[in-house]
């Protein structure tokens, strides 16, 4: 099955000094050398840290900012270095749901305008037949068709919430990328919206970038699931797999930290010592043998590549070899 959406050692790094005279301007490594795939009704799950690079990915493969290194297909056809014009026609099939539900919408717009935004800009349709659209995709979403006259503020959380969601369907997009869309909604509400997510995979074929911190979340709603640390994937796997034998040591450390809705059950924890390392000076060899229990001297020379390990998992580990 071809990807929708490809990417292949994308690098992004932020110059910190912006001078002109400056011969040696130090860099932020946000993502350094991110590669993956996502398929056809497939959700790939971004976890890690606060800082590791998870948004800045989706920023990227949207094009958004401009990649340092790297190539980025949308249905096998690379859009890495295309211009502002020549990426118009791609744009209808990537869309954005966002974090925050209360700031992504426009508060001046009533939420029928607010969700055929997308069918003004990139659709010649009549008024007549956007409205027809925008009707259908309330109902999709589970909002009253009614509730197209209201304003942003009329509206719980959970309902912007699907209102973005709305709007991001409009165009009938290949690929979504959520980024921590349910973190700031009430966690009876996150069930929900993410139940919606499913269902409208399910029916509409749609592949997720999904970028989350809650590994409760990625349990529910992802296939495969990628680590980052410092900018870069240090394990790829199925879901399954990755939540039943964590092999990377900062994947167990994530796994062994989050709670268990079991009080009887007990798990032992793994308390990682000392602070992520900054990415304007990651250390060598492996970025995280700073923090490692159980990096050895190859791990402090060594940088370790993403290789194939059982069951069909990439690992960045010398312990995995």
């Amino acid at each position: 099955m071809t990807p929708v959406v490809e990417v292949a050692n994308l690098k992004k790094h932020f110059p910190l000094n912006s001078s002109l005279f400056a011969r040696h301007a130090a860099m932020v490594k946000a993502v350094d050398g991110v590669s993956f795939a996502i398929s056809p009704g497939e959700t790939l799950c971004l976890v890690g840290e606060s800082g590791c690079g998870k948004s800045t990915v989706g920023k990227l493969l949207l094009r958004l900012i401009e990649p340092t290194e790297g190539a980025i297909r949308l249905h096998g056809e690379d859009i890495t270095h295309l211009s502002v014009g020549d990426m118009r026609p791609h744009r209808k099939r990537m869309q954005m749901v966002f974090q925050d539900p209360y700031a992504s919408l426009n508060p001046r717009l009533a939420a029928g305008r607010i969700v055929s935004e997308p069918l003004e800009n990139y659709s010649d349709i009549s008024p007549k037949e956007r409205e027809t659209r925008v009707a259908e995709l309330f109902e999709k979403v589970g909002l009253r068709a009614d509730a197209m006259k209201r304003y942003p503020f009329e509206f719980s959380g959970g309902q912007r919430q699907r209102l973005g969601i709305a709007r991001a369907l409009a165009l009938n997009p290949a690929v979504i990328i959520a980024d921590e869309p349910v973190s700031a909604l009430d966690v009876s509400v996150q069930a929900q919206v993410l139940n919606l997510m499913m269902d409208l995979q399910e029916e509409l074929g749609l592949a997720y970038l999904f970028v989350s911190h809650d590994l409760a979340v990625v349990e529910h709603i992802g296939h495969r699931v990628a680590v980052m640390y410092l900018g870069k994937i240090v394990e790829l796997a199925a879901k399954e797999a990755l939540f039943e034998t964590p092999l990377h040591p900062y994947t167990q450390a994530l796994m062994a930290a989050a709670p268990i809705p079991d009080p009887h059950m007990t798990r032992q924890r793994i308390v990682l010592q000392g602070d992520v390392p900054s990415p304007i000076n990651p250390p060598p060899g492996c970025a995280f043998h700073t923090r490692c229990p159980f990096a050895f001297e190859r791990c402090r020379i060594e940088t370790p590549a993403l290789k194939p390990a059982a069951d069909g998992r990439h690992v960045a580990c010398h312990l995995v070899d």
